[in-house]
Formats: structure tokens, sequence, C-alpha cells
């Protein structure tokens, strides 16, 4: 699993580390717990900047009981490998989109339908409410523990190298890079594009070998991973909030003393409080740094993308596919799609 117990800890057996047990006056020569955490995001990124951080302060005030390694930008493997370690118990943590997530447990991916969200407010109530915690109880059943609170990936705009989009008739034809998740390539290909899955990964040498002419991401990625250096034109779509949940194996959260897991589960709710706030300074901010690096940017009516959905049957399509239930859930927050 990955997991190194302490000798201190051996010894006294795991029933003896109840409450408290951890915060003892002596500095360690080993932690108790030595986990390891990944993600797919570079390590400028606000989420790895957060997360180290919580790390920081879980280490302190666990005495050093507890002490997690981040593993940033891919380091460990593309999404579907590191799934497979985190399921496997090879990695401890990682942070994964649910829409990602929705090939293991198909309810995650309910947040990302196309334009069900038009602002922040309406993402946070639903994912810190009933939409949110709908989700972490189907994602219990993989086996897979998510902390309460989703870190923010952002609301996602298209990218082209050969032209703007401004209509969802542009979108015709177009090879577009998606991740690895049915509903992006649903939602495409009910705008008649030629989706192409590919992972994060591989995604900037995709965009410039030409193998897809489009990507979409959030203003975020596109700038730490350097999209704007073979993509020229951005559209304002917004088309899809898409967050990260922090996961955990599930045996390795339960080997935590109950105490130490309420502690480190505090300190990553609160770095995703933080890190929610820095993406909203950063959308702000950001478009100006994208231009400066020569990017194109137009808005969208995106009440013409919303009926193009319509049209093709997306809406209806994923309410079968995700149940009545949890999408009654999600119109509570969204309104009605169909």
């Amino acid at each position: 699993m990955g997991m190194v117990i302490g000798r201190r800890a051996a010894l006294l057996g795991g029933a003896a580390l109840g409450t408290g047990a951890f915060a003892i006056g002596k500095a360690r020569a080993a932690a108790d717990f030595s986990y390891k955490f990944a993600t797919n995001v570079p390590a400028t990124h606000p989420l790895n900047v957060r997360l180290q951080e919580s790390f920081d302060r879980i280490k302190k005030d666990s005495n050093g009981a507890l002490e997690i390694t981040l593993f940033p930008n891919n380091q460990l493997g593309a999404d579907t490998d590191v799934l497979n370690q985190l399921r496997s118990g090879a990695v401890e943590f990682f942070t994964l989109s649910g829409v990602i997530l929705s090939t293991l447990v198909p309810v995650a991916s309910i947040n990302g339908i196309g334009f069900a969200f038009n602002d922040y407010d309406t993402v946070w109530k639903a994912m810190d409410g009933e939409l949110g915690a709908h989700i972490r109880g189907e994602i219990a059943k993989a086996n897979i523990v998510a902390m309460d609170r989703i870190w923010d990936n952002g609301f996602r705009h298209i990218t082209m190298s050969t032209r703007p989009i401004r209509t969802p008739d542009d979108l015709k034809d177009v090879k577009m890079r998606v991740p690895v998740s049915p509903l992006w390539t649903s939602m495409f290909r009910a705008f008649g594009s030629a989706p192409v899955s590919i992972n994060a990964a591989e995604m900037y040498s995709a965009l410039q070998t030409k193998i897809a002419e489009g990507q979409e991401n959030p203003l975020a990625a596109i700038w730490n991973t350097k999209i704007f250096e073979v993509q020229k034109y951005l559209a304002l779509t917004g088309h899809m909030w898409d967050g990260y949940w922090p996961l955990a194996n599930r045996r390795a959260w339960n080997a935590l003393p109950n105490d130490l897991r309420a502690m480190a589960a505090k300190h990553l709710n609160q770095g995703a409080l933080d890190q929610r706030a820095d993406l909203a300074v950063l959308n702000t901010s950001l478009r100006a740094d994208l231009e400066g690096k020569g990017m194109l940017f137009n808005e969208v009516n995106k009440e013409q993308f919303r009926n193009r959905l319509r049209q093709a049957g997306f809406y209806a399509e994923w309410r079968g596919r995700f149940g009545d239930a949890p999408w009654k859930i999600l119109e509570k927050f969204a309104g009605g799609l169909q």
C-alpha cells in the first residue's frame, strides 16, 4: 500500500492509536504513516500549492505522525493508471476530475453536464450540498473515500488552432481533444464534432502534431499547460464546470487513527476553500495573460449551444444514464435542462 508504519505504532498496536495518540511532544525519527498524493496538474497550479500547504499543516499538527508527499504533473502516470494505483493502494491519495472518475463511478460526472451551471454560486451550493453528498456516497461504493469539499478546476472553454468557435455550427467535424470520459465524447458528438479521447499527459503533443485541432479546459489549465503555444483562438463557452475530488484509498484512510483522520480531512477541506478563492482571482487575471501570449478571445451565446444539446437528445440520454433520482437533484440547482 505504500504505507510505512513507525516502530512506536507497531509496538503499541493499532487499537492503542486512539484519540490524541499522535499528538505527542517528541519529534519522530520517521512518520507513523507516509502516504503519496498524486495529481495531474503542474507543480505551480494552485491545486498543488494549496495541497502542499495542507500537507505541511497536517505534518505539523500531527507532530510528524502523518507525512504526505506530493507527486504533481502526472509523475506517477496518466489519470487512468493512477486511478488503478489508488484502488490497489500503490498510491494513497489522488485528485481526479469527477468526469474522468465516471469511468468507475458513473454519476461522478453529473456536475459536468453541458451548460448545467451558470455561475460559481450555483456550483458550490450543489457540490457542497445535496449533489456532492450523493456523488460521494456513490464513490464510497467503489472503496474510495472522497473528501467533503471538491477542489475547483473551473468552467471549461474551447480553444482552436485553426479558427474561432462562435456558434455550434463552427464545431462541425472539428477534431476535438477530450479527456477519456463518455460524457465529453457524447457532448461533442452532439455538436457534430469528431472527439478524440486523449489523457492530459499527451494533450500538448496531440495539439502540436495536429492529431487534434482543438481542446477545452479551464483558463488556469490552459495557462499552466502552455496550451497558448499551440492554440490561437479561445471561445468563452463555459460549457462545463469541472472539479477535482481529493480521493483516498479506503484501506489507507481507515488505517489512520480517528483523530488523525479527522485532522487530515479538516486541513484538506480548508485547502479546497483556499484553492477555490485562488482560482476566483486567477480567472479575472488570466484572460489578460493569455491575450498577452497571443490568444484571441470571443464570447458566445450559450443558449444556442444549450439548445443544440437539447435538439441532439443529449440531456435526455444522460438523464437516462444517470437515473431520475440524481438528475432531479441536479435540476434543483441547475433548473430544467430538457
